[in-house]
């Protein structure tokens, strides 16, 4: 690809000047980055919530929960709140950052596949409103702890629903060979229903199944509609009730270049609401379930996007030439880690022609720190450029690290031509003040 940028990877308020300078939320991109330094990760506020609005509409706010391992921050969940959805928290430390945000804990959902007693004793504490269970030792720790004191939680039943999805390896949880969930082939699932459903040490609230990340395949829904489906029938005759609410999950895929198309939020919407109806009115199931949905990626991912300084041009001759950036895999694993494609512009030339083809490579002391192998730039691209990488709000700053003790970036909101820093900038100073020296 050689020409400009394509404009449906940048968030809708995006808009170019006459000079070809691109700004999003009213904010031009270049003087942000001068003004709050690079590597930075810029949020269009306005597009977070116009998403957020998506999914109320299409499944009812209530019935919304984000998926905060995308992206989490006291802000995030702070207008994830004033939007009405709930919130999805995978581990302690997420659930901690969302109460300090002052989340209402009943609008929670608490996730992960290893909780500690630690973990599952605040969580019942501060009373989330839903515990997803993950294993029958989860099973064990809630029925100890509600025995020594602490509130019936509400539950629900992670499934495994044995769907395979076309996306990563690393992203796929939904298939048998998964560390999350009750397997619904080998009935343990429906063993893990029964024991809750009979416990007085907890409310059975329904199930849940997530298949994956990143998916495109909506037919990938259908067939775990008629899975969870199968095993709500299950369940209404071994307990002779039917359950309250079905969560299955997120996963929808965004687009990361120019040839990726993802359904959208009413397309995924309405192929799921469809393939649950159906499938629960094909096993007869006397009650259909509430249906409930956890999106991260779908929200967070659009909205977000990573400005660099160009700091090294080299021209291997005959191979290629890299463009590095003062930042990598240290602010965005996931090229690294899922080998996953973004493309680059010049937010200086937003409409310029991308003639030239270019690996961006990070700093970092890896030859596997690469962002973007055979990227599309315009011809002048040169040291001192700031360079923009699209579509990273999701999985780029939720998974940072100070690998190489690099300080990760500082995060801003920007918004009707302001912007307002929600995650300082880390400086030296911060990676010492775990080390006890001597």
């Amino acid at each position: 690809m050689t020409g400009p940028i394509d404009r449906t990877l940048l968030p809708p308020s995006a808009t170019v000047n006459a000079d070809g300078r691109l700004s999003v939320g009213g904010c031009d991109l270049v003087e942000l980055a001068s003004g709050f330094g690079t590597p930075l990760i810029v949020y269009d506020e306005g597009a977070l919530r116009a998403r957020c609005r998506e999914y109320a509409e299409q499944f009812g706010a209530e019935n919304v929960f984000y998926a905060s391992k995308a992206f989490l921050c006291v802000a995030m969940a702070r207008l994830v709140e004033s939007e009405g959805l709930g919130l999805d928290v995978a581990t302690g430390g997420e659930l901690y950052i969302a109460l300090a945000a002052g989340f209402p804990p009943r609008r929670i959902v608490f996730h992960g596949n290893n909780k500690s007693e630690e973990e599952l004793r605040r969580g019942l504490e501060v009373e989330v409103g839903r515990i997803v269970a993950d294993s029958f030792d989860e099973l064990d720790r809630i029925e100890a702890l509600v025995a020594s004191g602490s509130p019936a939680p509400g539950v629900l039943i992670r499934v495994t629903p044995g769907v395979e999805v076309g996306t990563h390896a690393h992203i796929q949880t939904g298939h048998e060979d998964s560390k999350f969930g009750f397997s619904a082939r080998s009935g343990d699932a429906l063993e893990a229903a029964r024991r809750a459903a009979a416990s007085p040490g907890m409310r059975f609230l329904g199930l849940h199944a997530h298949i994956g990340s990143q998916v495109f395949d909506l037919d990938s829904y259908e067939q775990t509609a008629q899975v969870v489906a199968e095993l709500l029938g299950e369940i209404e005759a071994v307990t002779g009730s039917g359950v309250e609410e079905v969560n299955l999950g997120g996963g929808l895929g965004v687009a990361y270049t120019g040839d990726d198309r993802p359904p959208s939020v009413a397309d995924y919407a309405a192929a799921l609401t469809r393939e649950f109806g159906e499938a629960c009115a094909r096993r007869g199931v006397e009650s259909e379930p509430t249906l409930a949905v956890e999106p991260g990626r779908s929200i967070a991912g659009p909205a977000g996007l990573t400005l660099y300084r160009v700091g090294t041009i080299k021209d291997v001759a005959g191979v290629r030439t890299y463009v590095a950036v003062d930042g990598g895999m240290s602010d965005n694993p996931r090229p690294s880690v899922y080998g996953a494609r973004y493309e680059a512009f010049l937010p200086r030339a937003a409409s310029a022609e991308r003639t030239r083809t270019v690996t961006v490579a990070g700093k970092h002391c890896e030859q596997g720190d690469v962002l973007i192998h055979d990227a599309a730039l315009p011809a002048d691209v040169s040291v001192g450029d700031v360079l923009c990488t699209p579509a990273t709000g999701a999985y780029a700053y939720s998974m940072a690290s100070n690998y190489n003790a690099q300080p990760r970036p500082a995060v801003v909101f920007v918004d009707g031509g302001e912007a307002r820093v929600v995650v300082r900038r880390e400086t030296v100073d911060d990676l010492l003040r775990l080390d006890q020296g001597d």
